[in-house]
């Protein structure tokens, strides 16, 4: 792969940064492919294979979920965290709710 577009070093506690860099930088991408994550980073890759890289924050961490939801990453968030022997996990993105979703019936 080559360089990322833009890059972002999360420290811990900084989860509104981490969130406000995905939303400043998005607009530099096409439409969204995917998400890898690695134990210490996380990839947003777009339809043209260009990304931009979250450094820090992996799957282990707790903050990883709000900005994959942030993504519209479709994921679990119970087994994120779980660890795996491959180099890292990859999610689609595009994850659509259905209506009502949010109402209890």
């Amino acid at each position: 792969m080559s360089a990322p577009k833009a890059t972002h070093d999360y420290t811990p506690g900084g989860l509104d940064a981490a969130i406000e860099f995905v939303k400043r930088t998005r607009a530099e991408l096409r439409t969204l492919r995917k998400v890898r994550v690695w134990t210490d980073k996380l990839h947003i890759i777009d339809v043209n294979k260009d990304y931009f890289e979250v450094r820090g924050l992996g799957y282990p961490a707790a903050d990883v979920v709000p900005v994959l939801k942030q993504l519209n990453t479709a994921f679990n968030p119970d087994t994120i965290h779980n660890p795996i022997d491959l180099e890292y996990k990859e999610f689609d993105t595009g994850r659509r709710h259905p209506w009502a979703e949010d109402r209890v019936m």
